[in-house]
């Protein structure tokens, strides 16, 4: 239990550092329409922002690697922004989409849990944004990434913030990472000092989790695509 609390505290004082860097971080650009690939972007917090490591090193820059690897025509953009919360991503979301999107990758509400948001708020925020992202980018796939919190505000809240993700998922037909620090999180080794964010080889990790749902989704849409050429 005293550890718990131990590991709360490095949480909530590298979660106020984090929020401090956004006033000084520059705007994410979204997609650039003239690109030669359809946009993968992800939408997220530090955690996929790549805090404390060289961006290209974060996760999603490792899973443009894979893509390239098998040979996919996508091109990643990472808008992850560290401290957000899931209202901040509601509304940079209509921005970041005014550009063509193929496959949305949502990764938000760690830090709406360990500020104990009321789980209907953090439910509302995720579903608008997953809302909007079908109203204005219909043929997108969408991905959602699933978080967990530890249990130090009470078993009941934890329960009933981890089973956001799938509920929503099924209600937007969205593909669910489970878990986005599967074998991660806790894991001393693979985190920095502040016990919270990844290092390189805990972001190699989450890329692999990652990667092991996006992959199929990619290929499907690559697939439908050149279909779709076909028979045009």
């Amino acid at each position: 239990m005293i550890l718990r609390h131990l590991l709360l505290s490095g949480v909530l004082a590298a979660v106020v550092s984090c929020e401090q860097q956004v006033k000084d971080e520059p705007a994410t650009n979204p997609p650039d329409k003239s690109s030669e690939y359809p946009a993968v972007l992800f939408l997220g917090t530090s955690l996929t922002a790549g805090y404390g490591i060289d961006p290209a090193k974060a996760y999603p820059a490792l899973i443009q690697q894979k893509i390239d690897a098998v040979g996919l025509p996508y091109l990643v953009v990472n808008a992850g922004v560290s401290g957000e919360t899931s209202a901040g991503a509601v509304r940079r979301v209509d921005w970041l989409l005014q550009q063509p999107v193929s496959v949305l990758v949502v990764e938000t509400g760690a830090n709406d849990g360990l500020r104990g948001l009321p789980i209907d708020s953090l439910r509302s925020n995720v579903d608008a944004i997953l809302r909007r992202a079908h109203q204005l980018q219909p043929s997108a796939k969408l991905v959602l990434v699933g978080m967990k919190i530890p249990p130090n505000y009470g078993r009941a809240y934890s329960q009933q913030f981890e089973s956001i993700y799938p509920q929503l998922a099924r209600a937007h037909g969205a593909t669910l990472v489970p878990f986005l620090l599967q074998g991660v999180g806790g894991v001393s080794a693979l985190n920095q000092p502040d016990g919270v964010h990844p290092t390189a080889e805990g972001q190699r990790r989450m890329a692999e989790t990652v990667w092991r749902v996006l992959e199929p989704v990619l290929k499907d849409r690559a697939e439908t695509g050149r279909t779709e050429k076909a028979s045009g």
